[in-house]
């Protein structure tokens, strides 16, 4: 009989953290040292998550970089036009014309083709992007952990340092 009260005590010591979203001041996020007490604690470690999803929007950013001045281009940035259809009473004067003008080769847009890199220089990039990548993974589930504390300002700081990444970085990718 003491077995099945020991067994019953046991198993009701545990408390169960309930799973729904808070707005309190007080969380522990990853760590036991980063253990959030008050409103100042909480502003800086909201200020800390949305500063660390601006930096994993950054990551994503350049990822992509390190792959673009490899990639060969498909087509011209924008079509060649077809010269004009030449009649015979045209010929006299389209050829001074054409001579005195600039070549129809040097008015079309060139592609500018990228020599390929050295195997050396592939495995060095390869290397780099792959830590990179583990960064990003690893940033991303500790981001993910942060939402998982179930408090709605860390949740809002990574959503709003997601949206702040993506409004800083994701335009420095047209300019690739």
């Amino acid at each position: 009989m003491s077995l099945i009260s020991s067994y019953q005590s046991y198993s009701y010591s545990y408390s169960f953290h309930v799973m729904t979203f808070e707005a309190g001041s007080r969380v522990t996020l990853l760590f036991d040292f980063w253990d959030v007490h008050g409103p100042a604690g909480m502003v800086l470690s909201v200020f800390v998550v949305l500063l660390l999803t601006v930096f994993y929007e950054l990551l994503k950013v350049w990822k992509v970089q390190l792959g673009k001045p490899f990639e060969q281009p498909t087509q011209p940035a924008f079509p060649r036009p077809f010269p004009p259809p030449l009649h015979s009473s045209d010929c006299q004067r389209s050829s001074a014309v054409f001579a005195s003008s600039l070549s129809e080769s040097s008015l079309a847009p060139t592609e500018q083709a990228v020599p390929p890199p050295s195997p050396m220089n592939r495995w060095r990039l390869h290397g780099i992007q792959t830590a990179m990548h583990i960064l990003q993974v690893s940033l991303g589930y500790i981001l993910m952990l942060c939402v998982m504390s179930y408090n709605t300002w860390i949740f809002l700081g990574v959503i709003l340092g997601s949206v702040l990444g993506y409004f800083i970085w994701f335009p420095l990718l047209s300019q690739i």
